[in-house]
Formats: structure tokens, sequence, C-alpha cells
């Protein structure tokens, strides 16, 4: 049989597709904004049918139907990845958190940790070959569909078609396609205020021409962005494709040309933004998306020299221990590829690894550098990893130093207000004085 031939056989309505799945199973979703929302509210319309059905996904950018108080009885959601829409139903009960580094997910569908039943994707129509591309979400979605017993597709007409040599899946491997017109759902840029600019101005201090990047999404990511028009030659190897690269690339500042591994690609796992990011991203040769055991693979990224990885978090302790997935005992967000990076950068030749945070939480009432972690805190990138902490107040540079120094240069990149009462704790620990 061709593959057209198969394309006309097992296409079908969402109501069709979600017959194939049984009570019991374990879904797996696309991430992000590759969320296969046309499958999702099919089954949240005909809940009644289903009972005890687990769903794995990491960002849902669709509407969270699934998620809301009533419906765990028929969707459980299962995934190591926290944002606005699941942290309700994490911290209700609602919901099961399991925490993994991201580049180890695929694994987790490989032994069985997290059985795959049903893989529901959201992909490209195919090309001339019948391929189509897994669009701005190839992550861990490859991995489960290997895995799969059934493969729902959603074939999106405006879904970018990303490059890669393992960025696709053949149309007979899909056994239900539900063919879909709709855009992306667009991720709007952060506001760059005063704070996040003297952050930022810290920050693009520590990158050099011809640094490859790893740079996330939000004020502070994009206000560093905004510094680096003057930089030559930079790279970029990163889990997450954002506004700000493609913005780099039209201007000539990233390149790849001094990269060491991938050269002259950009290389990535998913991808978020607006129309215009899309746009750009949809058949450009410059971007291959490959799988996160791949893309966020510490030995991969360290493959890179002069690799940098920009990262955020929640506190962090005299001794360096960094918390970014939770606030005390409630589960806020997860690891997800923040250990991958700041261990690949320290493994780079010339890498650097930046956690770079505002110096207080709470609208300025609490310290992000505390004596002492939350009770319950978890704890993301040890204090043995840790390499630079960046505040609107400056750098300190952990790395090497002892417990006392750490908590020295911690304390003099803490917000003014709090450096006395930070000074006292110093003062019982070591006998002396951090301001000194």
């Amino acid at each position: 049989m061709s593959w057209r031939n198969h394309l006309s056989e097992h296409s079908c309505s969402a109501e069709e597709a979600i017959k194939a799945i049984k009570p019991g199973d374990h879904l797996v979703y696309s991430h992000a904004a590759a969320a296969p929302v046309t499958i999702n509210n099919a089954l949240v319309a005909h809940k009644d049918d289903y009972h005890d059905i687990s769903i794995y996904h990491m960002l849902f950018t669709g509407d969270p139907v699934h998620l809301a108080p009533g419906m765990e009885d028929h969707f459980r959601l299962r995934t190591s990845f926290i944002d606005g829409s699941s942290r309700d139903a994490i911290n209700g009960g609602r919901a099961d958190f399991y925490p993994c580094y991201f580049h180890q997910l695929p694994a987790m569908f490989d032994i069985k940790s997290f059985p795959v039943d049903v893989a529901v994707i959201h992909i490209t129509p195919p090309n001339e070959y019948g391929y189509c591309s897994f669009g701005v979400s190839i992550d861990y979605i490859k991995a489960a569909c290997r895995n799969a017993k059934i493969i729902i597709a959603e074939m999106n007409d405006q879904m970018p078609r990303t490059m890669g040599p393992e960025n696709r899946i053949h149309v007979k491997e899909l056994d239900y396609i539900v063919e879909v017109s709709h855009p992306l759902k667009e991720i709007a840029r952060p506001t760059i205020g005063v704070l996040e600019q003297q952050i930022a101005q810290y920050c693009s201090s520590l990158i050099d021409d011809g640094s490859t990047l790893q740079i996330g999404i939000g004020a502070v990511p994009d206000a560093v962005v905004s510094l680096l028009d003057d930089r030559k030659d930079l790279g970029i190897h990163t889990e997450l494709f954002t506004p700000g690269i493609a913005d780099l690339v039209k201007k000539g500042v990233i390149t790849g040309r001094r990269k060491t591994f991938h050269r002259d690609k950009i290389i990535f796992t998913f991808l978020m933004g607006d129309r215009e990011t899309y746009e750009f991203a949809h058949n450009n040769q410059m971007l291959e998306a490959y799988p996160v055991d791949y893309t966020n693979y510490p030995f991969n990224i360290a493959r890179n020299m002069n690799m940098i990885s920009l990262n955020s978090c929640i506190e962090v302790d005299f001794t360096g221990q960094v918390v970014s997935e939770s606030i005390g005992i409630n589960t806020y967000s997860g690891t997800g590829g923040q250990v991958d990076f700041v261990q690949g950068a320290r493994l780079s030749k010339g890498g650097k690894s930046i956690i770079a945070i505002p110096s207080t939480a709470s609208k300025g009432r609490s310290s992000r550098i505390t004596p002492f972690l939350k009770e319950g805190a978890a704890v993301t990138t040890s204090r043995n990893d840790v390499d630079y902490v960046v505040t609107e107040y400056g750098i300190a540079h952990l790395r090497g130093q002892c417990l006392k120094e750490r908590a020295r240069l911690l304390i003099n990149i803490a917000h003014p207000d709090f450096r006395v009462e930070l000074d006292k704790e110093y003062f019982n620990r070591f006998k002396r004085s951090a301001l000194d």
C-alpha cells in the first residue's frame, strides 16, 4: 500500500480516533506548543466514556480542561515538569509528579517506567516521501512513538516543518490521522524591566565572542539576548528555541561558525514563540531538532567549547545549593534541562554555567539567597555543580570556593535590605562578618 493510500484509509475524525483508547490506558501527549488540543478536547467532551486514563505531558499550551477538578477519575496527569496549568492539580493531589532529568525521559519510556499504550502526537503533513516532521516538539515524543501500541496523530498544515535527521515519522506508522488546520499557541514576549536589564548586564559580561549558548524563555533571558548585538559568531545548542534566538540570527550575531559540535547549525529539542518565530523555523536548514536524550545529554553539550548555560531558580542557600522546582514542600516547576546544561557547561572547555535570579521574591518581602533552604525544598542543582550566581547586585563565582567564601560572595549580591540579617547567620556559622 502506498503512503497516500494509508493516509486516506487512516484519516478520521477526532471522535473516531479516541475510540481506540480504552479504560486504564497510558497516553503520552506531544509537548508545549505541539500539545494535541483537538484530541484532548474530544476526550474531555466524551469524558464519561473514559476512566482511569493516565496522561503524560510536560508543558500543555492548550486549554487544560483535562486537569480541572472533578476530572481526576477520568484523566490523571503524570508529569516531570509543572507549569501554571498543572500546578494546582499536582499540589491538590489530582496529578502525580515524577522527578527526572529531561535527558533521561526517553529512557523512562524504553524501560517501561512510564508505559505507553497510546502516543498522541501533533505533526506536519507528509513530504513527497510520506515523512512528517515533529515540528516544534520532538524532545520525548519520538521515544513515546517507538514504544506505543497505537499512534494517534493530529496532522496540522500550520505546523512548521523543522529539520534534523531524526525529526520525522512516516505516515505508515500512524494508526489514526486527524487532519486539522489551526495556528499554534503563541507565547507572548515578556516585559523587560529595569531589574531584568540589571541582571542581564552582569550575565552578558560573561558571554564572549564565539560562545555557544543555551538560553531559555523569560524576561531575563530576553534581556540578555538584547545585549548581545555586538558579539560575533555565537552558536546555539539549547533545549528550547525562542524568539530571541531568531532575532540574533537575523542580525548576524548567531552564525555557529566557531561551534565545535554541529558547526553552523542551531541545535534544539523544542520550540515556542510567536507566529514570526514559527515562520522563521519552517524549512530553515540552519535549525535542527533532535530528541532530548541527544540535545540534553551532558557529554554532547560539553562537545561545544565555551558552552554557556543560563537558567534561573527559586532560592540559593549559603553553600550554593540551588532550588528550582519547589517552594518548601510544594512542587512548583521541575528539574527540566537545568542540570543537563549546568553539567554540560561545566564539562565544556571554557564553559560557564549561570544561575540568574532577582535578589528577592514575594514583592521584595523575602531574599532568594538564604542561609538555609525552606523545609522540604528539593535541591535541583547541587552545590558541587554550581558555577556562577547572578543577581541585579553582581556576580558570585562559586566554583572552586570553600563554604565560607561561597556564603560571603552570595551575601554580597543579596538585596541590601537583607544583608545584615544574612550576615548574622554568617557570623553564627563562621565566627566573623561577611560584610567587613
